[in-house]
């Protein structure tokens, strides 16, 4: 199989921006290439893949490489990346005088690439990923996620992703019913049912991540408590209405809700997770970055949710709010 490969040449100091860009416009891999100094330490704590130490890459930019599956129309998507890095001044952040470029490569040469950098990482006090390929002997009280993300994104290393699971570690107390929207890998799907949720109802737009979902929900041993679907965010639901579904599944309304995706979209459906949420439900909010703060507080607190916790880390952040106990179903 052949994929797209789109080569972003951008500033380094751009590149938290970049790198979330590329997965949130669909990549299904993303690795980046930095110019080289010889006293320069190289992080890997986010599972980047660094090329060989030579390069001709000018000082003070990198090289991202993001791979889209060959059902994409890429002229478009790299026109938004265009469009998204000319406005990150407005996040405080400059890709310098980028480029764009479009070409295609087989699989083969890149899926495998960047393994050998996604270790072992304890993600809350209890939670730790694992990769498959990695040997790991858990420590007492710790809950393992088995993890593949092929070509999904989604290891549970970004901030985003890690602040879900903080939030859901705090929030499960046995039993619940959850809804992930945007699953991806399924990495917070799986991590609710580690914790102790009854059933996972996990939906993601993207074919390649709905196999991918399902894959490590399988590997796990969780493919009879958790179901992954193809969903525009909650569209699934609205199509399922009156529908006979299966008894154990999970339909509203839910216990949670989790969301890790673009601020600019969870202010688009705040009121549709507020239809499916019980009384007292909680909906986990994550992938916004800082300068999105105030303005997705606002939506949820206009929608009639309580913001019951704010996590942050580095510059992101995630709400964690309660529809009110009081409300009508």
């Amino acid at each position: 199989m052949r994929w797209h490969e789109l080569t972003v040449l951008a500033t380094e100091s751009s590149q938290e921006m970049v790198t979330h860009y590329l997965t949130e416009l669909g990549a299904g891999g993303v690795s980046v290439e930095e110019a080289w100094s010889p006293d320069k330490p190289r992080d890997t704590k986010y599972g980047e893949v660094y090329d060989t130490p030579l390069n001709d890459i000018r000082p003070g930019y990198a090289l991202y490489k993001a791979y889209f599956s060959e059902d994409y129309e890429m002229e478009p998507i790299a026109a938004e990346l265009k469009t998204l890095l000319e406005g990150l001044p407005e996040y405080g952040y400059d890709a310098g005088e980028f480029t764009i470029h479009v070409g295609s490569v087989h699989e083969d040469d890149w899926a495998n690439a960047w393994k050998q950098f996604f270790k072992p990482v304890a993600v809350t006090e209890r939670l730790v990923i694992k990769p498959t390929w990695e040997e790991y002997e858990p420590k007492e009280d710790e809950l393992i996620i088995e993890l593949d993300p092929g070509m999904a994104f989604g290891t549970g290393t970004h901030p985003t992703t890690s602040l879900c699971l903080k939030a859901l570690e705090s929030a499960i107390d046995g039993g619940e019913r959850i809804i992930d929207v945007g699953t991806g890998s399924g990495v917070l799907a799986i991590g609710a049912m580690k914790l102790g949720a009854d059933k996972v109802l996990a939906l993601d737009l993207d074919p390649v991540a709905v196999k991918c979902a399902k894959e490590n929900i399988e590997l796990n041993g969780y493919e009879n408590e958790v179901e992954v679907r193809l969903s525009d965010l909650l569209g699934v639901l609205r199509e399922s209405e009156g529908e006979q579904r299966q008894a154990d599944g999970v339909k509203p309304p839910v216990d949670l809700v989790v969301a890790n995706i673009l601020a600019e979209i969870i202010l688009l459906f705040i009121a549709d997770v507020m239809d499916v949420l019980k009384p007292g439900g909680l909906y986990i909010a994550s992938g916004i970055f800082k300068n999105k703060e105030e303005a997705v507080e606002a939506g949820l607190l206009a929608a009639g949710f309580e913001i019951v916790d704010v996590l942050r880390q580095e510059d992101w952040v995630a709400f964690v709010a309660g529809k009110p106990k009081g409300e009508v179903e």
